[in-house]
């Protein structure tokens, strides 16, 4: 049963059978679910670049519509913070909601939210959660929507075109997909886990 899950949510897996349009859906909803959790869409756009060098798909169309698709899913993130958050200001304290972890978060937006845009959408968590924490914390919009469509651009670009270039000039990669999307998922998740080490130890 783990190795027909397994299966369902490989990379290579969803590209042959739902094409072009599944990394778009995936690209679009993971941005303020849980789906990147599940499957983070940095392994999605190198395996759709290697894939791409190999005729399965359009690179151009890849480029434009899953930035399109990066950009609207965090757009629909931050409204969905930016509805929710008056309602965090003002409830009560409880075991799992601390009012103080979301005046620190927008003091953080404030001071560093541009950044936090673009840098998060290359970390695994952080990038699910970036557009609806600067929704909940009031980040102005015009200004998370120039860095949305900067992170989305460069995200997707830089990915989809690490996978196709390594598809075009070293030959049968594409039966070394599994251990790229290993090491992938491993690399995005470091950065996260060494700052909440870095932020126990304070």
């Amino acid at each position: 049963m783990i190795s027909h899950l397994f299966s369902l949510l490989d990379p290579k897996t969803i590209i042959s059978t739902f094409g072009l349009i599944g990394v778009i859906a995936i690209l679009f909803a993971e941005s303020g679910t849980f789906l990147g959790f599940i499957l983070p869409g940095d392994t999605l756009l190198i395996t759709a670049g290697l894939l791409a060098s190999k005729g399965y798909i359009n690179l151009w169309l890849l480029l434009a519509f899953g930035s399109i698709a990066a950009i609207l899913g965090d757009s629909v993130g931050y409204w969905f913070g930016r509805k929710l958050g008056p309602r965090l200001f003002v409830r009560d304290d409880s075991f799992l909601f601390k009012k103080r972890y979301l005046e620190q978060a927008k003091k953080f937006y404030d001071k560093h939210g541009k950044k936090t845009i673009i840098i998060g959408r290359f970390l695994a968590g952080i990038r699910m959660f970036a557009p609806i924490l600067a929704g909940a914390t009031q980040m102005n919009y015009g200004v998370f929507l120039t860095y949305n469509i900067i992170g989305g651009i460069f995200w997707v670009f830089s990915l989809s075109l690490l996978g196709f270039f390594l598809g075009e000039t070293i030959p049968g990669i594409d039966r070394y997909i599994l251990p790229i999307i290993i090491g992938v998922f491993v690399v995005s998740f470091i950065p996260p886990i060494f700052q909440i080490i870095k932020h126990r130890k304070k």
